[in-house]
């Protein structure tokens, strides 16, 4: 790595850093920056997804109490996590750095717009369960269907991870939670564990360059702290509007390297 490349992926993960802790959506800044400087696609979201897992841990513990009383609709949530984190994973690996450049442009144009409309889709999930008479807490999908769908949800997190968070909450929004700090906590959670069991086996399957992500893992932590700070003083809107026009300026410089 030469100096600039460095600098290059220190800066974008601090700042990714800053934005998972004040509205998400960090990757759009990390993951290119690996891009960047030259590391295979399967690499660098791999190693993107080992640097960004130390803040899902903090963001969980800090909801431990929350998740507490969700009892055992927690633990059936950490369980789909851990097996789509890992079948996810296992996926990316499987998957050649020819096919998953391919496929860059389409995941950041499915992140963005999650990202974009995640109030439209949860405005969306709320009409469908009054249309079905759903009362508040009782969730439009009923028995094994809200976990499979949560499967689903982790194994996108496993393979790729960006738009994670949004996809968690609108899922658990259909099994009928409505507290904000209930759903925030919950999605921390299932975040942790499909980060943690994700980042495991690409470490133990090799897949990581070492020297980027441990500078991209020191600076997202160091950007996570200064963004809490940060989170009282600018307005989440801006941020949410800059990281929409990065990842739609992203996915079409993509679609148009692919193309």
């Amino acid at each position: 790595m030469s100096l600039f490349d460095y600098l290059l992926v220190a800066a974008s993960a601090f700042l990714a850093g800053n934005l998972n802790a004040i509205a998400g959506g960090g990757s759009f800044f990390s993951f290119p920056a690996l891009l960047a400087v030259g590391l295979p696609p399967v690499t660098a979201n791999a190693s993107n997804a080992v640097a960004l897992w130390p803040a899902s841990l903090s963001s969980a513990f800090a909801y431990r109490h929350e998740v507490r009383r969700s009892g055992r609709q927690a633990l059936a949530l950490m369980f789909a996590a851990l097996t789509g984190g890992m079948l996810g994973g296992l996926l990316l690996l499987a998957t050649s750095n020819a096919a998953f450049a391919r496929l860059i442009p389409w995941l950041l144009l499915l992140a963005t717009g999650l990202f974009a409309f995640s109030a439209e889709v949860n405005r969306l999930v709320k009409w469908v369960q009054a249309r079905l008479g759903r009362q508040a807490g009782a969730g439009v999908l009923r028995g094994p269907g809200w976990l499979l769908l949560q499967l689903v949800v982790a194994i996108y997190g496993g393979f790729f991870g960006a738009g994670l968070g949004i996809l968690t909450l609108a899922a658990l929004s259909i099994q009928g939670y409505e507290d904000m700090q209930e759903l925030n906590a919950l999605k921390n959670l299932c975040s942790a564990v499909n980060y943690s069991v994700a980042a495991l086996t690409f470490i133990v399957a090799g897949a990581i360059s070492w020297p980027h992500t441990l500078v991209a893992l020191l600076a997202a932590t160091a950007g996570g702290f200064t963004g809490v700070l940060l989170a009282r003083r600018i307005p989440t809107r801006w941020l949410r509007r800059a990281v929409v026009i990065v990842g739609s300026v992203l996915s079409m410089v993509y679609f148009v390297k692919g193309g």
